[in-house]
Parts: C-alpha cells; sequence; structure tokens
C-alpha cells in the first residue's frame, strides 16, 4: 500500500511539473549566433522588410503603418499584431540581439513565447545579417504609441503552457541551410519561400492543433477566419506552376496576372506587398524554387452526381450576371490591348479547385487583382453577395464547376453556409 501511495504521489508531481519543465525548456532554447558584422544598410533593410510583408499584418485597416492591432483569425479566436515602430509599445529599447530572439526563437524581450501566429517556422529560417539589417531599418521608422492590444483566444489556447507545447510539437529553431546537390538560384528561392516570404504561413496543410509540416509545407488548407482556401503549391491542378515557363512564374509574381491566371484574395495582397518588390535575381529564384516543386495530387472526394435543377437555375444566372464579361462560353475577353481583361472560367484552376471555397468567395465579395506598374489598371469584378442567396450562390458554383469539360464536385447551400461561417474576418 505504502508503495502504491508513492508511486501515485510521483505521478501526480510529475504531471504537475512536466508542464512548467516545458515552458522551462522552451523559453531557455540556446542560441549561440553572433551578431552580424556587416555594416548598417537601411536600403537593405527596407528591400527584406518589403518581401517579408512585414506591414501586411502590423498595419490595421486605417492605422498607422507597422504599428500593430490588425485581429489575424485562427481557429482558436483572434490575435492582434504587435507594434514594430520604435516606441516603447512596440520596439523601443530592442536590441538587435532581442530581434533576433524574436524572429529566431519564437520569443519576446521579456521572455514571453510568440503566438504560433506569428510565423516563427518561417522567421527561424532568417540569416542573422538579415535579422540585423531588418532590425536596423525597423529602428529607423517614425514611433508610435500603439499599445499591444489583448489577444482574444479561447479556453487555454493563449496561455504560454499551451504555446510552449504546441512549440515542443512543431517548432524546430533552425537558419536555412542550402541544399548542395541544388543550384545557388534554386537556394535563394527556398530560402526566400521558406524563410522570408513566408509562403507556408498560408499554404502549408494544417492538422487540428494548427501544426504543418514545417516551412516547406505547401499542401494547401483553408484559411479559417478569412474563408479563403490556400491552393496545394504541390498540385497542378491547384496553384503549383512546375509546368509553367519560368517567365510566366516570374510575371505572376511580380505583376499578379499571367499566364492567363490572375492573382485574387489573400494573394493580391501578397502580391501588392511582398513579392511586386522582389528584384530580379530573387523573382527569378524563387521561380526557380517554386517550379521545381514535387508534384503531388490533391485528394478529392468523387463529384456528386449534378442537381438538374440547380445547374439550370445555375446556367440561368450565368447568362444574366457574368456572360458579359467571361464570354458565353466562359471563354474570358481581352481588352484592345491584347491584356486579358476578364479570365476565362473555361479551364479556370480557381473553378475547379477541390475546395469551392475561393469562387463562392469571388461570387460574393468580388474579384480584385493587385495594381502594379507591370498591370496598373486591372479590371475588378463588382460583388453579388446582396443579390445572391445561398441557394442561388450554389447554383452557379455548380453550374461553373460541371461546365466547359469541367467535372468537379457539386456545391449546395449546406457548403455556402459553411464557408461563409469559415469568413468571419472579411
Amino acid at each position: 500500500m505504502r508503495r502504491a501511495l508513492a508511486l501515485a504521489a510521483t505521478a501526480v508531481l510529475l504531471a504537475l511539473a512536466t508542464p512548467f519543465a516545458l515552458l522551462a525548456w522552451q523559453r531557455h532554447l540556446p542560441d549561440d549566433t553572433p551578431p552580424s558584422t556587416a555594416p548598417v544598410n537601411l536600403t537593405r533593410g527596407a528591400y527584406l522588410a518589403a518581401v517579408g510583408n512585414c506591414a501586411g499584418c502590423h498595419t490595421a485597416r486605417g492605422g498607422e503603418r507597422l504599428a500593430g492591432g490588425r485581429p489575424l483569425p485562427t481557429p482558436f479566436g483572434t490575435a492582434f499584431s504587435t507594434n514594430l515602430t520604435p516606441h516603447a509599445s512596440g520596439l523601443g529599447g530592442w536590441t538587435r540581439d532581442d530581434f533576433w530572439r524574436a524572429l529566431h526563437l519564437g520569443q519576446s524581450r521579456d521572455g514571453r513565447l510568440l503566438l504560433p501566429a506569428h510565423p516563427i517556422t518561417n522567421t527561424t529560417q532568417i540569416t542573422r545579417d538579415d535579422a540585423d539589417a531588418l532590425h536596423a531599418w525597423l529602428q529607423a521608422q517614425p514611433a508610435v504609441d500603439a499599445p499591444r492590444r489583448p489577444h482574444e483566444l479561447r479556453g487555454l489556447y493563449g496561455s504560454q503552457l499551451a504555446i510552449a507545447a504546441w512549440r515542443a510539437l512543431y517548432f524546430r529553431p533552425g537558419v536555412y541551410e542550402a541544399d548542395p546537390r541544388q543550384s545557388p538560384a534554386w537556394n535563394r528561392g527556398a530560402y526566400l519561400s521558406q524563410g522570408l516570404a513566408h509562403c507556408s504561413a498560408c499554404h502549408a496543410g494544417r492538422d487540428v492543433l494548427g501544426g504543418d509540416r514545417g516551412a516547406a509545407d505547401f499542401r494547401g488548407g483553408l484559411l479559417t477566419g478569412l474563408g479563403w482556401h490556400a491552393p496545394s503549391l504541390l498540385d497542378p491542378a491547384e496553384a503549383g506552376v512546375q509546368r509553367w515557363p519560368q517567365e510566366a512564374v516570374e510575371r505572376l509574381l511580380r505583376d499578379g496576372q499571367a499566364h492567363d491566371q490572375i492573382a485574387q484574395g489573400p494573394m493580391a495582397e501578397v502580391v501588392l506587398g511582398s513579392t511586386a518588390a522582389l528584384d530580379d535575381a530573387d523573382l527569378a529564384a524563387m521561380a526557380t524554387y517554386l517550379r521545381a516543386l514535387p508534384m503531388q495530387a490533391v485528394e478529392r472526394e468523387p463529384g456528386a452526381t449534378p442537381d438538374p435543377r440547380r445547374r439550370a437555375l445555375g446556367a440561368r444566372l450565368y447568362e444574366t450576371h457574368c456572360a458579359s464579361c467571361h464570354g458565353d462560353a466562359g471563354e474570358g475577353r481581352r481588352d484592345a490591348s491584347g491584356a486579358l481583361a476578364y479570365p476565362a472560367l473555361a479551364g479556370s484552376r480557381l473553378v475547379t479547385q477541390a475546395s469551392p471555397a475561393n469562387l463562392l468567395r469571388l461570387i460574393e465579395r468580388g474579384g480584385f487583382a493587385p495594381a502594379t506598374p507591370g498591370h496598373p489598371r486591372p479590371y475588378g469584378m463588382p460583388p453579388f453577395a446582396g443579390q445572391l442567396s445561398a441557394a442561388e450562390l450554389a447554383a452557379l458554383a455548380s453550374h461553373l464547376r460541371h461546365s466547359y469539360g469541367h467535372t468537379a464536385g457539386e456545391v449546395d447551400d449546406v457548403e455556402v453556409l459553411r464557408l461563409r461561417a469559415a469568413a468571419v474576418a472579411r
């Protein structure tokens, strides 16, 4: 009996001590990376901040640039980005070592572990030279008084113990290491895509805890809170560019339009705020890497037998609302210069993706490509959210996904409502 009680007491103590030991372990990850010896280069820092799209997350709509406060929806509640300006409420007083630990180890100056909403699996890959250049540029920006807004996460998801447990499962700090089997261009593209540009922050396939398979996980998945689906970069039928010419991939990243494809939704923001800033060498490197990704088809459920009445309604809606721009046969339209004005729907990857989320999102909220130097006046599509019911949206989407030789899955009212529920943020 005495032995049994001792074992039980030991088990209880271990159960109580383990979470705190886990937290202590995550807060004291070793790092012996020396500071950069390169001279401060603010121009370099500005370039890195643009490619990394720091302002994209750290600027609230209508707020001061880089002052944080932008809501970042997650499956576990809403996080809010922090102030990156050199004010005391932001990065004021932060040394380059402090900033390096935040990027490399995901740890704030006060020792607090950063939420996984900060893409630590990507930023840990950034080199010390680049981190120090980025820090110097941020410290040179106008200071803005913008205190950190508390996160609105459910239950214990925002606790330090929960973050430590998540990190133990999914986070391993480490600067990107070049693959000697690959070319310098491929390695540079991998460094940009996996690290600074953090492509997997959207394009990873995440599990129920929000974990992924690392910075090179590009399987795609639903962006809960936004209602958009980040398509797989591994599947040429989704967003893979393995079969595209090099120049077309570069143009899509730089201009937001190429190969009769147009960047829409969150990807339009990425082009505008990030990849359009790439210099020629980095643009070519990223395109080289993305074209070399392994091909892996997305698993698709067998398409339901189309409902004739739903399809008929969808055809009528298409004729009324869509044909004047996209053509009677979904062939699209070009402007007087020959540039793509309204994309073809026949053969469109967006229309036939495994998930209908992006198609429904575009119909409801409209389609707006980024205005870039190479594509300064993009055409837009008006939203139809106020004109079409859930049943009509399902009918129109089903018509498009089963016309022009398409064999994608049918969309019903329940699917429309489910995806609407996933779009709580904008």
